[in-house]
């Protein structure tokens, strides 16, 4: 069953390390380069995935499911707020996009303090607000906030599902 043992964890995983490997395919073989958001959101998923892994592995019950569980829901909390902001700024008209500033890479390597990167990639990162690619009428950042939500929602399923020796029970 789906909301047992290792199979959610496991299942979270594959679609995080699926997601990630197609982020990185568009931006090293279709050569469309990220912006600060972008980079943000693969940081979600690479939350996700890390703990999902390790519970895939664990396989815990009962609680223990929840160990694991409350980092990657924190990590699709962390996603939600990215993709969002990042849909909210594609979707301003052009007049009211915020200015660009450093590019995310140059604070890094001029080592920008982190607090200040990150309040550079959500208040000023006019870049973020470029529509590059679509699928089905719907931007990359649109997708990914999709995901995080339908891999929150199925791992609180999960989480919250009675196990199915207790379900037989009159």
């Amino acid at each position: 069953m789906l909301t047992r043992g290792r199979a959610p964890f496991a299942l979270i995983f594959l679609a995080c390390a699926g997601l990630l490997a197609y982020a990185y395919f568009v931006q090293f073989v279709l050569e469309l380069e990220p912006c600060p958001l972008c980079i943000l959101q693969r940081l979600g998923f690479m939350l996700m995935g890390v703990f999902a892994l390790a519970g895939a592995i664990h396989g815990p019950q009962a609680w223990g499911r929840w160990v694991y569980g409350v980092p990657i829901l924190l990590g699709a909390g962390w996603g939600i707020s990215t993709a969002g902001r990042h849909v909210w700024l594609q979707s301003l008209p052009a007049d009211q996009v915020p200015d660009c500033g450093p590019g995310m890479y140059f604070m890094l390597e001029y080592d920008f303090p982190m607090m200040e990167i990150l309040r550079e990639a959500f208040t000023g990162a006019g870049e973020c607000a470029e529509v590059d690619w679509q699928f089905v009428g719907l931007s990359m950042p649109a997708w990914t906030l999709i995901w995080y939500v339908g891999l929150a929602v199925f791992l609180l399923w999960a989480l919250l599902a009675r196990p199915a020796d207790r379900e037989a029970r009159p």
